[in-house]
């Protein structure tokens, strides 16, 4: 049932990876945030939609929420296809957009399928299996340039004639095939449940007479008015955390190569061996996230989701925090990286990537464990969707205010903007202690 989230986390692992250095290869500016708009509009504006529209269809052939998912697949898989082959800025920035659309189409509905299918006990056990396949797919994703340098196919240092990086033109056309071929495997492997006779009859009555837009404005209007609690607590939560990530994302290249290399010369070939590191960095926090993402299940029995979510989130701040001094030897493990093909320093299994993984792992499955149970079974779609605006606020609000944040006040330096997104991640684990567990007598 969650195999598809390998695919669907290989197409977000290659754009948080790449865009940043990918932009920066075609020309633009490296505090050029506003080019990041795609992902927090399309996801603000294309979730909740999505959400309410797949609550209210039913195929016999389909199904409820599969059509969604895959044609968002099939338009993922093309738009990753064609990304490093953009000629100019503005190509890549209009692939951005159309992938990060295609993405959430996919997405929302897929996480409301798997609250469809599992009984409310076992919620966290399918959102935590989610965090293991969106673990893995994040590490094959951002391994992949290093294993084709590895095994000779492809040159750190071979280019095409638009100056991206022929692994990165690779890793995106595997990862084109990965998505697909993932997705269509959940499909034809895990059946839908059908509506019962009378949730049939809702659905037909909820749409006579009304247009599909007419029909997703009035659920989305009545879902706002009758959130559940656990879900408005859970907002600050949210804002710290994805404020944070999308800040770690788009620093990252920059960042190491700064502390690691002392350059911002993205033709130098410093700067490619740091977008190798960014890829070997998060993949090394994935194989932590999917390592750890059922050990996180009995923790959660013992402590609560929210204090495991706290403690998963502090971690992680520390993590990041302390990744601008990866060139102190005493904070990383030596354990040489086979996957560095000797083009990276030896010492590259972080000490870092052990919060980092943990907490991402908790970031893609507490949340939702703790809001499932607070959700009305014909209202999962939109919720999923509504929640997950909240994960596209921080980084829309992050995306139009980062460039004036660094100018003023963190001196134009990622390694600066790596340090907030620790901060942030910390007080987004303290805004978790003040979330209260869902009743199941409060009324939603």
């Amino acid at each position: 049932m969650n195999f598809g989230f390998l695919g669907l986390q290989f197409s977000f692992a290659l754009q948080q990876t790449n865009m940043s250095p990918i932009y920066r290869y075609l020309g633009a500016d490296e505090n050029n945030a506003i080019l990041w708009l795609a992902g927090p509009i399309t996801g603000l504006i294309i979730q909740p939609i999505i959400g309410a529209w797949s609550d209210h269809t039913w195929s016999k052939n389909w199904g409820r929420r599969k059509p969604f998912f895959l044609f968002g697949a099939i338009i993922a898989s093309i738009a990753l296809f064609l990304m490093p082959q953009s000629s100019a800025l503005w190509m890549a920035v209009s692939l951005l957009w159309i992938l990060d659309a295609a993405n959430n189409i996919t997405m929302e509905p897929y996480r409301a399928f798997v609250a469809d299918k599992l009984p409310t006990k076992q919620h966290s056990l399918g959102f935590i299996t989610q965090s293991f396949f969106t673990g893995l797919g994040s590490t094959l994703a951002n391994f992949t340039p290093a294993i084709l340098i590895t095994l000779g196919l492809v040159g750190i240092n071979e280019i095409e004639a638009n100056g991206i990086p022929k692994t990165v033109y690779w890793a995106f056309s595997i990862g084109a095939v990965v998505t697909i071929a993932s997705i269509l495997f959940s499909m034809f492997t895990t059946k839908e449940i059908p509506p019962t006779d009378e949730e049939l009859a809702h659905i037909v009555a909820k749409k006579e007479g009304r247009s599909i837009f007419a029909l997703v404005f009035s659920e989305m209007k009545l879902a706002f008015a009758e959130m559940p609690k656990v879900m408005i607590q859970l907002i600050p939560v949210k804002f710290f955390t994805w404020f944070a990530m999308f800040c770690y994302w788009q620093s990252i290249t920059d960042g190491l190569a700064l502390s690691l290399f002392n350059t911002k010369d993205v033709h130098s070939e410093l700067y490619k061996q740091a977008g190798v590191l960014t890829g070997n960095v998060n993949g090394t926090y994935n194989i932590i996230c999917f390592l750890s993402a059922f050990f996180l299940v009995p923790v959660a029995r013992k402590l609560g989701a929210g204090v495991t979510h706290f403690i998963s989130l502090t971690l992680a701040g520390i993590a990041i925090f302390f990744m601008s001094s990866y060139s102190n030897d005493a904070i990383l493990f030596s354990i040489p990286n086979i996957f560095s093909g000797g083009v990276i320093p030896v010492s590259q299994i972080y000490l870092i990537s052990l919060g980092l993984g943990i907490g991402w792992a908790s970031m893609l499955s507490m949340p939702y464990s703790m809001l499932s149970s607070a959700l009305p079974s014909n209202r999962i779609g939109i919720y999923m969707g509504i929640f997950n605006m909240f994960i596209v606020l921080p980084m829309l609000i992050q995306t139009l205010t980062m460039d004036f944040v660094m100018e003023n006040f963190l001196g134009n330096n990622k390694i600066h903007e790596l340090q907030l997104a620790g901060v942030f991640l910390i007080l987004g684990g303290i805004c978790t202690l003040f979330v209260k567990k869902h009743q199941p007598s409060e009324t939603v």
